[in-house]
């Protein structure tokens, strides 16, 4: 991407599906990702880090996937500075509309002593190699410099200057572990921008992990200095206490233009969908008090703040809920809604479904419809994230089960599940509890025993009647798998996220013995 022509336009370049998805219990399969890419592009980021596609056989396919079927923002791939990594990445994205390597090296000397064994020239010159090769494979490349933060300034100055000469178009500084404080994250861009010729050539962009709760104030502080690129994720999500809330950086950009005077591409009315969907692919929900998109941002309880919003709203707001995408009427259905209400209702929340995704969640609505009064957002957000989620052509598909439980009786549960083949096979087991008694039938029925690592339900609205969410996370020959289901009973959206997990690992299994395992690298991934 070349330098912007408005000097107060500042690049969002979002790594949720990178960095983020780093973040434990946040992984995504590829429908999830690419359902994510989609709503990034409509909230209008201008870079989407895709992933690591040397990380792993999936993570080259969703990278390659959404390069290819995303367009309008630049679409990066993420490297270490060795050549396999490198055209690894360079393959991943070379059918993007507009595509980048990503490639970074630690540069501090905790790095280079412990981790890399270098020295400071062998980096410094390891990191023009990969620069160089980047550009040989791709016009618009990125390095980083990891631990940035911790680096000695004069080195960090040198290797900044040997990329720049080598092709590099932006230049990313990192704050990996979090330890910058603003005053010091700004002398750093501020040396840099001193230092280093041709630096003007480029776009120099920052990346703030959240270990001390500084990295959006980090990120305001080197955009001050001139930094013109924001590395963030939806949420803050990423490793450890995360990265920079994307959210949170922008709105501080729009809210206070008076005091920054930079602008950004984003619509900001998508924020709050955007953020509510990343909450359902992940099951991780958004805090409560969370700036910009928390349930609390825009409540009002005590007395005195009450009074003054209903005499002048700005009195104690400095946002209006409408500009993060936050309706202050929620559009309620209910079983006379059609399916165009619907169809619309589903598009203004942020989600992408087919024809045939759209009929079934029209007939799951009806029937939700015909059970309860009223039908609110996130019932609507649950009946399209877990259409999304639901994978086609599983082995096996639930087709009933029934249940006992009761004081001083012995919990049991039979299941009935319809295979691939057609064939409808039956069993029953005892559990402490239904949903443990559910899921010993189904593994008996299955033949598959996973290893339960974490299980949630949640209430979906706020009515009584409302949907249940059962999210179930699953770990099988090391590796590990999450789905989540919904239903007005949560023991049956329990057996459906339990199955929905079971399918995927007994896909990967047919997967594994139909072709060869590709290469996956066995150093540890760091974050940038």
């Amino acid at each position: 991407m070349p330098v912007p022509t408005d000097p107060n336009r500042v690049i969002v370049f979002d790594t949720t599906l990178r960095d983020g998805e780093q973040s434990p219990g946040c992984s995504m399969n590829l429908g999830e990702k690419l359902e994510m890419a989609r709503a990034l592009a409509d909230l209008g980021v201008d870079v989407i880090e895709a992933g690591f596609p040397i990380a792993s056989p999936g993570d080259f396919e969703s990278v390659q996937a959404i390069a290819r079927q995303i367009r309008g923002p630049v679409i990066a791939g993420l490297a270490r500075c060795n050549p396999a990594d490198i055209d690894r990445a360079a393959d991943a994205v070379k059918d993007a509309e507009r595509p980048r390597i990503h490639v970074f090296l630690a540069t501090s000397a905790i790095h280079r002593e412990f981790k890399l064994r270098m020295t400071a020239e062998e980096v410094a010159k390891r990191a023009v190699e990969g620069v160089k090769r980047a550009r040989d494979r791709c016009a618009d490349v990125e390095f980083s410099p990891e631990d940035a933060a911790r680096t000695e300034l004069d080195f960090l100055a040198e290797v900044v200057e040997r990329v720049v000469e080598a092709g590099a178009t932006t230049l990313n500084i990192p704050d990996t572990v979090g330890y910058a404080v603003p005053t010091h994250y700004a002398a750093i861009i501020r040396h840099l921008k001193q230092k280093v010729r041709g630096i003007d050539k480029c776009v120099l962009s920052v990346h703030c992990h959240n270990d001390l709760g500084l990295a959006v104030a980090n990120s305001l502080a080197a955009l001050q200095e001139g930094a013109r690129q924001v590395e963030c994720t939806i949420n803050g999500i990423g490793e450890r206490a995360g990265n920079t809330a994307l959210e949170e950086v922008v709105m501080a950009l729009r809210t206070r233009h008076d005091f920054y005077g930079l602008t950004t591409g984003i619509n900001t009315k998508h924020l709050y969908p955007v953020s509510r969907k990343l909450a359902l692919v992940t099951g991780t929900q958004v805090q409560r008090n969370k700036a910009i998109v928390g349930q609390n941002a825009f409540a009002h309880e005590a007395g005195i703040h009450q009074d003054g919003m209903l005499k002048e709203r700005s009195t104690y707001e400095i946002m209006r809920p409408e500009d993060v995408g936050i309706s202050r009427t929620e559009l309620v259905l209910g079983k006379h809604s059609g399916r165009h209400a619907l169809k619309q209702r589903v598009t203004d929340l942020g989600f992408h479904l087919t024809d045939e995704q759209l009929n079934r969640v029209f007939e799951e609505f009806k029937n939700l419809a015909d059970k309860k009064k009223e039908i609110y957002d996130a019932d609507i957000e649950a009946l399209a994230e877990n259409q999304l989620q639901t994978g086609t052509g599983n082995l096996w598909t639930l087709v009933g089960f029934t249940s006992t439980a009761g004081t001083g009786s012995q919990t049991s549960a039979a299941v009935a599940l319809r295979h691939l083949d057609g064939t409808v096979r039956r069993d029953a087991a005892i559990g402490n509890g239904p949903i443990d008694a559910l899921i010993k039938a189904i593994d008996r029925i299955t033949g598959l025993a996973v290893k339960a690592v974490d299980y949630r339900v949640r209430s979906v609205s706020q009515d009584m009647d409302a949907l249940g969410e059962a999210s179930i996370e699953i770990e099988h020959a090391g590796k590990r798998s999450r789905a989540r289901a919904v239903s007005q009973d949560v023991v049956e959206a329990s057996a459906l996220a339990y199955l929905e997990v079971v399918n995927r690992v007994a896909m990967r299994q047919v997967r594994d013995r139909l072709k060869p395992t590709d290469h996956v690298p066995t150093e540890v991934v760091p974050s940038s």
